[in-house]
């Protein structure tokens, strides 16, 4: 099994270009299940949740073709109904398969997704969304069973415990697009990635109003066309490398970036005194060297346009080695802080108050070996091993492979001392880890 070798302690310089955003190339690729003709979908992120998902596709029937590198042609024509465990259980976002198979095929069986080390993710509001459709949905032997024979527009309403749900928008979208009559869903989740997956289904002929918004109208057309879409730059890989410049002191330019997609963290940049520059015409963020210390923060993770929850791990890693006490509030996945064990290894001083982690920074992180539990978590880790003195080897990597896309690659063209490196190959450099 691989895993991350880094050295500490130097400043990134350069220019990096940020991928395609995973979280709008998963229900864009669903979203092809919705027309028999083909789909050409550009500016693809090459990471193995996308590789699962075309070979899911692939499974329902679809004809799926990997043009190059970052480019898919998917073509569904006779598809059936069914995901089955043995695929879904891989990875949660599979369930975005099950609004586009009740619109297209009127009917769903899909495996419940199961547990997640973030936390429950429950699709409670997915099926009381089918049912306001007029889908009868029934949960037997760990499967999701849809009849949408009745299936018409009407009124839903998405909000939750933790506010939008992002993939139940998703799902509701693509299942109204093709349903009779018209949908109104009010506290639709606002992300861009819903914006992006609204701007694929137009230019496949369906009718959505309220684009960026709380409120979408929907209404729903007898068949959908094939089309060309290039997906939008990912904002969770672009703020993730942002804080890699912060965090070592360095300067470097993050191009093909939506800063208007991205406030939350400007802001939170500005807070904290961490100069930098922003430039929408150029599409990039351009972190200046920092010439005074950073200045604590207060995050507070909410749906867009708040603070993301895919930033929170990585911004505490920078306030860890910022003085003063910083403080973080999860209110999207109470448990997201599996990372902070591993900090404290690190020699971060965290700790936890209830929903929240409260961080005294130091002037200094030390290398040791720590373990990734998620893929926010991951990227946090090599933060810390970027900026901490010494070595950091971080395992079970394969979680960073799942949002982004050869990231050692592209830390090493900005002067980060880091490398991929076999666990076995290494074995008595690590000793008894």
């Amino acid at each position: 099994m691989d895993l991350f070798r880094i050295e500490g302690g130097r400043q990134l310089r350069g220019s990096v270009q940020v991928g395609g955003a995973k979280n709008a190339a998963l229900p864009i690729f669903a979203a092809t299940l919705l027309t028999g003709e083909t789909c050409r979908i550009r500016n693809v992120p090459d990471l193995s949740d996308i590789r699962f998902m075309a070979r899911m596709l692939a499974h329902l029937g679809a004809r799926v073709e990997k043009v190059d590198a970052h480019t898919y042609e998917i073509e569904a024509g006779e598809v059936h109904h069914r995901a089955p465990y043995e695929l879904v259980r891989q990875m949660r976002a599979s369930v975005c398969l099950l609004g586009p198979l009740v619109g297209r095929l009127r009917k769903a069986e899909i495996s419940l997704p199961g547990g997640c080390v973030i936390g429950p993710r429950p699709i409670d509001l997915h099926l009381k969304g089918l049912r306001r459709l007029g889908c009868e949905v029934a949960v037997r032997n760990g499967y999701v069973e849809v009849e949408g024979a009745g299936l018409r527009g009407d009124y839903l309403y998405l909000g939750g415990r933790h506010g939008s749900t992002v993939t139940g928008t998703a799902n509701m979208i693509m299942a109204a697009v093709l349903a009779p009559g018209t949908t109104r869903i009010e506290s639709a989740a606002c992300e861009p990635e819903i914006e992006d997956l609204c701007h694929f289904l137009r230019k496949m002929g369906a009718r959505i109003e309220g684009l960026g918004s709380h409120y979408l109208k929907i209404t729903g057309v007898d068949r959908l066309r094939g089309c060309d879409h290039s997906v939008l730059p990912d904002r969770i890989e672009a703020g993730t490398l942002i804080l890699a410049g912060a965090i070592t002191g360095g300067e470097i330019t993050v191009r093909e970036v939506i800063p208007g997609h991205m406030r939350a963290l400007l802001d939170a940049l500005e807070s904290a005194e961490i100069p930098f520059e922003s430039d929408p015409e150029q599409r990039l963020v351009r972190v200046l060297p920092q010439d005074k210390s950073r200045r604590p923060v207060e995050i507070i993770t909410l749906p867009h346009p708040g603070f993301p929850t895919d930033l929170q791990a990585q911004m505490m890693a920078v306030m860890a080695l910022t003085p003063g006490l910083s403080f973080f509030t999860e209110r999207i996945y109470p448990n997201r802080f599996m990372h902070v064990p591993e900090l404290l290894r690190m020699g971060a001083d965290i700790s936890m108050e209830g929903p929240s982690a409260v961080v005294r920074g130091s002037d200094r992180l030390f290398g040791a070996p720590v373990m990734a539990s998620d893929l926010r978590a991951s990227a946090s880790l090599v933060l810390a091993g970027l900026a901490g003195e010494g070595t950091t080897y971080i395992r079970r990597i394969y979680h960073l492979d799942r949002g982004y896309e050869q990231l050692e690659i592209r830390l090493q063209q900005l002067g980060a001392v880091v490398e991929r490196v076999d666990e076995e190959a290494i074995r008595d450099e690590l000793g008894e880890w």
